[in-house]
């Protein structure tokens, strides 16, 4: 990104906390114009891994997702400044008479720009410019799965599930608005766009060991659990150990934390479950409450220049409070990769 930013000096002004778009550009139009120039120029040059995956298909950059957008950039871009995303997520399940509560996953297509073969949720897709959340599930349903207009009125909103996730492409700070859909057992989804190559109904208890494996795309797994959890599949009572019983090096990376602190805690679960089979079936797993913090990262929160400054200078800007990050937080990954407008809002 530094050789990025010193070839566009009058697209980026870099800052020692930030790096700044030209506060100069006057409207959504030319921020997006002068930006997605540069973008497609790196492009052409094989520049970055990530704009290998250009969709055409552009998102809107706010500083908190209320706000009037500030520029739009094509999806495959934005993590290379660390842009907040939104997408929804359709979990398809089916109350089977013999196999009880199953799911329905897709094998996304070996020519996907992202995640090529892996499994995924049953339905999802970003909030591409002009589409609402609701908009974006009933297209995305219609698209990925040919879900009836009589089967996706009855899709009920699930809350959301926030998350951070790095990898070679950049950072995903990702917001996934989840919406559970009860299908009847004859229904079988079928894909209309070619994004998807197969579709497996599995039962949910397998769905708890599928989901640790590389098979699994990672950044879908996090909406898995929350629907395990709310299902009553994972619960205090044996939510970490489901993974400390799964392949540890096969666990998705987006847990990064709780994964280091595996091995020495497997020790101490061992205890537990010997104890749990000689006596009570009821043990709290310590760690369960940390499970639920991950999938609900407030990205709303602290993820934003603002609020690093807050932080990290004493004080307060842009109007907000001080948010509590670790400092050890700030002065990394957030701190030296925000991307923001001036005095127009965080981005």
């Amino acid at each position: 990104m530094a050789h990025l930013i010193s070839r566009y000096p009058d697209v980026f002004l870099l800052h020692p906390d930030s790096v700044e778009l030209n506060p100069a550009f006057r409207d959504h139009e030319e921020r997006s114009t002068r930006l997605d120039t540069v973008l497609r120029e790196c492009r052409s040059q094989n520049l970055f891994l990530t704009l290998k995956g250009w969709r055409e298909e552009c998102y809107e950059v706010r500083g908190v997702f209320s706000a009037k957008p500030l520029l739009k950039m094509d999806r495959s871009a934005t993590c290379l400044f660390g842009i907040k995303k939104y997408g929804v997520d359709i979990n398809g399940y089916v109350n089977h008479p013999e196999k009880g509560l199953c799911v329905w996953l897709q094998r996304r297509s070996a020519t996907k720009q992202t995640w090529p073969g892996k499994l995924d949720n049953m339905v999802g897709g970003g909030l591409s410019v002009g589409y609402g959340i609701l908009e974006t599930a009933i297209k995305e349903a219609a698209e990925e799965a040919s879900i009836p207009s009589e089967l996706i009125k009855k899709l009920k909103p699930a809350g959301a599930v926030s998350f951070f996730f790095e990898s070679e492409r950049g950072l995903f700070p990702n917001t996934e608005f989840v919406f559970d859909l009860e299908l009847p057992l004859d229904f079988v989804p079928n894909n209309s766009d070619g994004e998807v190559e197969s579709f497996e109904l599995l039962p949910a208890k397998e769905l708890q060991e599928k989901i640790l494996t590389p098979e699994f795309k990672t950044t879908s797994c996090p909406v898995v659990v929350d629907f395990l959890i709310r299902h009553g599949l994972v619960t205090p009572e044996n939510g970490l150990v489901l993974l400390i019983r799964g392949d540890q090096e096969g666990m998705p990376e987006i847990y990064p934390e709780l994964q280091r602190n595996l091995q020495q805690a497997q020790g101490r679960f061992a205890n537990t479950i010997e104890r749990r089979e000689r006596s009570s079936p009821f043990v709290m797993e310590p760690d369960y409450p940390q499970l639920i913090e991950l999938l609900h990262v407030p990205l709303q929160t602290f993820y934003q220049w603002g609020s690093l400054c807050s932080l990290t200078n004493g004080g307060t800007q842009n109007g907000g409070s001080m948010s509590v990050i670790p400092t050890d937080v700030a002065d990394t990954n957030l701190k030296n990769r925000q991307f923001h407008t001036g005095d127009i809002g965080s981005v």
